[in-house]
């Protein structure tokens, strides 16, 4: 299926879920509910579809950088259509496949289809296990953004329409614990299973992508440990959590980038 193809759906899905935010289009916000949930769905099985062709190949397991950042942003579309269903919610989930979109033309690029094909299903696992966590502390990014946003927009009494497109910031802020709680456990099992299963990290290039792991881990349990226990919230909890994402990529995009774009090698 053409990505263009995929990338317009997305595109549509998201207008449809933004103007069911609006007050303009309040009495007609069903209807566009609705058809931004069917491209979405639509959208989410064209791209699957697509992007597991290009991982799963005859000749090995293909992650590239460009199709890892597309598996990110086809979990970061299941997850908008899962949280359009709190109305709240939809101008945020417009957002997020908007970012979906943006990732299907990375689909097949800078690829090494025979890259995998020696690993070991553990190895393989602890890979989809990381990405998953990517992807949870990625929405959370973007759950941030707006956090912070509309945190400006307050503060400035700005009152317009497009505050139609924010969820309460209160309920903006339990979303991002609750997140960045997922998204650390997921970090957790990540880290553990990469010391489990892959060897030799020093050999394969991988300690600073280890230490950059493990320096957001500790960010992100700062973050939640300030929440629990202080009460941590606001600006401090945003941009503490926006640090440890940052790191987070540089992490695992940064060190993808070094070896596959100027040391010509795979990850393992």
């Amino acid at each position: 299926m053409s990505q263009i193809t995929i990338l317009s759906l997305y595109l549509l899905a998201a207008v449809a879920f933004t103007m069911s935010r609006l007050p303009r289009f309040a009495t007609q916000s069903r209807p566009y509910f609705i058809v931004a949930c069917i491209f979405a769905a639509i959208s989410v099985v064209l791209h699957a579809q697509s992007l597991f062709e290009l991982i799963l190949t005859a000749r090995g397991f293909d992650l590239s950088i460009g199709n890892a950042a597309s598996m990110i942003g086809l979990e970061l579309a299941v997850i908008a259509l899962i949280a359009a269903i709190e109305p709240s919610l939809r101008g945020m989930s417009g957002g997020m496949l908007m970012l979906s979109a943006a990732t299907t033309l990375a689909m097949g690029t800078s690829g090494d289809a025979g890259a995998g094909a020696t690993l070991a299903w553990q190895v393989r696992a602890h890979i989809l296990i990381a990405l998953l966590s990517y992807g949870l502390l990625t929405v959370g990014a973007i759950v941030a953004v707006y956090a912070l946003i509309q945190e400006r927009r307050l503060q400035s009494a700005r009152i317009t329409p497009v505050n139609q497109l924010f969820a309460p910031l209160e309920t903006t802020e339990k979303l991002l614990i609750g997140v960045a709680a997922s998204g650390f456990a997921g970090l957790t099992l990540a880290i553990a299973t990469g010391l489990t299963f892959v060897s030799n990290l020093a050999e394969q290039h991988l300690v600073h992508k280890f230490g950059l792991s493990l320096l957001a881990w500790v960010v992100f349990g700062i973050l939640l440990a300030g929440r629990f226990f202080a009460g941590w919230r606001g600006k401090r909890a945003v941009k503490l959590y926006l640090w440890g994402f940052a790191t987070l990529c540089l992490a695992y995009f940064g060190s993808r980038f070094i070896l596959e774009e100027i040391l010509n090698r795979s990850w393992h």
